[in-house]
């Protein structure tokens, strides 16, 4: 891999006008095409198979009616006036009436038939029901049902969702952080390098998943997502590469035959070919293991880590494409301008420095650490899951407004009601069990109202309407849903099917299959990244302790975001999100350091010298490229969008945690104390293996480098 990716750095300098000019033709091209004729993300949560999700099928098959997205109108009466004054009679009556001639409304619930006042007679809801379901309806649509207003009553429109959350230069600020890092790490020109090809992967990445919005449903967050994933993993790999080109260059890399000199064009192959393969096999486990997210069930959350899988796999490919060739045209400008000398740490004289100190108090951190990082993950055992509802939206928003008032007038829970659809072979056989089903449900605990709903054409198909006390994001409202059924289901006796949906159960249902799926997940990504790092290195131990490494980096995270979010449900596929991303981010930083040990212990140094020379020298570029993603993950917890604020707070903590407590502490200090069984490998598993992909060094050539025209390998 080192002699690929060596050849392919020297391709890119020779051809690094065509590189950029193909990188520039491609972001053009699908920016133009995203912004002319892209989709948008939709809010559709579903699993299929599962009882909510195969009951609002036969409700949307037999009563589209009640099926379709149910939106409502908060009417609130003039202040000293109720809805019983004529003139707010006749303000509601227009409201309903222009609410039915809306494009795509099936039927309107005027407040005074249906009921939906509350005792002060001051706060109505008008139900609205269209055709189809909420994330099919149209822009115009949302629109015409958001421009609703009447000067003789408050109309807030409740129950579309907040919509895609929007990056802006709030949410932008975290770059700033990451720009300043790297311009301490270096020059201006080699922090603009870095910062344009990360850019360009992420432009790209943005306008592929507008574009793929056209034809499937890609969830509101992924856009966001994508710019997140694509910045923070994009210049943390172009880093990499980058700080490695400067390294070679102050310290006096010699130019090959017929290169005028700094030697440009060999140090930008040099860094490709010994930082490229930590980026690419980072980058590659990051992408296999969100692509893997389809093991889950979930086809939104398959669709999302696709689109997040491909912001990370551009965000590589610009780091070991784009980036030699901006470097190539900078040439000595990358070098600080006080002169192109080695800059104090560039010989990795800090990072040995605090790996020695790690050793001489390893035990003590080793213990600390363990024992602190698993009392961090005690919160995550009060972890809750579910989707988010307009309860979590952005204060002064009109869907969390009309979300407080109704839930103020009426009780939280008439915000998230239950849908119990009872089917049978006869009109009678089914209001016959209608009249069952309400009296049992009306007696389960945490049940506000009970009403039978509308019937379709011969009664074959109804719906009953729960209406729980507490709101759809609790506890509570989780353990009713199953009660509702334990209770209801038994009821049909092979007589018909009694089934419970609504937005609120296939919520319940999305979270409880995401949590089910978790451990499996977990084991699946840590068994293909084992595999391949002991494919790399050819070591037992090494993949194992990176392994158990990440498992308490993940479980000091979720502790950490559980604690600091508070009561409420976390987004129940934040964790799932978290594993996928944070694991590959994890082993790229484990080859990174620990390429370089085994690098010097093949060439026969002890197994603690080896440490502290192969970590010290990385562990520099790694500190950098952690805080750059970090600071540009938590630039996103400014965002309003209370899921991806979650995500890049998570993200931006778990990064901490892995660089600065295990890569740089725990990993060391434990292999260490194992001392030269670390790199062993069993013979016969060493006769079936092949040869290490990640190897830089050839044994067979006394030590020299894979690309042997480059000569031996300098750091």
């Amino acid at each position: 891999m080192a002699a690929l990716l060596y050849r392919l750095g020297w391709w890119c300098h020779r051809r690094r006008g065509r590189v950029v000019g193909v990188w520039a033709g491609l972001v053009l091209l699908v920016t133009g095409a995203a912004v002319a004729g892209g989709g948008h993300g939709v809010d559709s949560f579903s699993i299929p198979g599962t009882e909510s999700q195969r009951a609002l099928g036969e409700l949307r098959r037999d009563l589209p009616e009640a099926a379709g997205a149910a939106l409502t109108l908060v009417v609130r009466a003039p202040a000293g006036q109720s809805l019983d004054s004529d003139g707010v009679k006749a303000a509601v009556a227009r409201v309903t009436a222009e609410a039915a001639a809306l494009p795509g409304v099936v039927t309107v619930a005027d407040p005074y038939e249906s009921g939906r006042i509350d005792r002060t007679r001051a706060v109505g809801v008008i139900e609205v029901r269209y055709a189809h379901a909420l994330y099919e309806l149209t822009r115009a649509e949302r629109q015409a049902f958001d421009g609703l207003a009447d000067d003789g009553v408050e109309v807030v429109p409740g129950g579309l969702p907040v919509g895609a959350p929007r990056v802006g230069v709030r949410e932008l600020a975290g770059l700033g952080v990451a720009v300043v890092l790297l311009v301490v790490l270096g020059s201006l020109v080699a922090a603009g390098a870095t910062l344009v090809a990360a850019c360009a992967g992420v432009a790209l990445g943005a306008g592929g998943v507008l574009l793929a919005a056209k034809v499937v449903d890609v969830s509101s967050v992924g856009p966001a997502l994508v710019v997140m994933l694509g910045l923070g993993t994009g210049l943390a790999f172009a880093v990499f590469v980058a700080a490695r080109q400067r390294r070679l260059l102050t310290t006096g890399l010699r130019a090959r035959p017929g290169e005028t000199a700094p030697a440009v064009g060999e140090s930008v192959a040099r860094a490709t070919g010994t930082a490229g393969p930590p980026v690419l096999v980072g980058g590659a486990i990051v992408v296999v293991s969100l692509g893997g997210l389809a093991v889950v069930g979930v086809p939104f959350l398959t669709v999302l880590g696709l689109v997040a899988a491909g912001a990370v796999g551009l965000g590589a490919a610009a780091a070991l494409t784009l980036l030699p060739a901006l470097l190539s045209m900078a040439g000595p400008r990358v070098l600080p301008r006080r002169g192109g000398h080695a800059r104090p740490g560039d010989d990795g004289e800090a990072g040995a420095r605090w790996v020695r100190a790690v050793l001489r108090f390893r035990v003590p951190l080793l213990v600390g650490l363990v024992l602190g990082m698993s009392a961090l993950t005690v919160p995550a055992r009060g972890l809750r899951l579910a989707l988010p509802d307009n309860g979590s939206a952005p204060a002064g928003s009109h869907q969390r407004m009309a979300y407080d008032q109704i839930a103020a007038a009426f009780g939280p829970g008439a915000n998230g009601p239950l849908l119990v659809v009872v089917r049978g072979p006869r009109g009678d056989v089914v209001s016959a069990l209608t009249g069952r089903v309400v009296a049992a449900v009306r007696k389960v605990h945490n049940v506000s109202a009970v009403e039978a709903g509308p019937a379709a054409a011969g009664g074959t198909t109804r719906v009953v309407t729960v209406t729980p006390v507490t709101g759809p994001g609790t506890a509570e409202t989780v353990q009713l849903v199953g009660r509702v059924r334990a209770v209801a289901e038994p009821l049909a006796e092979g007589t018909g099917s009694v089934a419970v949906t609504g937005t609120t159960a296939v919520g319940v249902d999305v979270s409880r299959r995401m949590t089910a799926a978790l451990p499996e997940y977990l084991l699946l990504v840590l068994g293909v990244s084992v595999l391949l790092l002991l494919l790399a290195f050819r070591s037992l131990l090494v993949p194992v302790a990176a392994a158990l490494g990440f498992l308490l980096t993940m479980g000091a995270t979720l502790g950490l975001t559980t604690w600091l979010h508070g009561p409420g449900p976390l987004t129940s596929f934040l964790p799932t999100v978290l594993v996928g991303v944070l694991f590959g981010l994890a082993m790229t930083y484990e080859v990174s350091l620990q390429s370089r040990v085994r690098e010097l212990v093949l060439r026969g140094e002890d197994p603690v010298t080896a440490t502290v020379a192969g970590v010290g020298r990385g562990a520099g570029t790694v500190a950098v490229a952690g805080l750059v993603m970090a600071g540009v993950f938590s630039g996103f917890v400014l965002i309003e969008d209370p899921t991806v604020r979650a995500i890049g707070f998570g993200l931006a903590v778990g990064v901490l945690v892995d660089v600065f407590a295990v890569r740089l502490i725990l990993v060391p200090a434990a292999m260490t104390m194992l001392g030269a069984r670390v790199w062993e490998l069993p013979r016969w598993l060493d006769r079936l293996m092949p040869h290490a992909v990640l190897d830089s060094v050839d044994r067979r050539r006394g030590g020299r480098h894979v690309a042997r025209r480059a000569g031996p390998v300098r750091a």
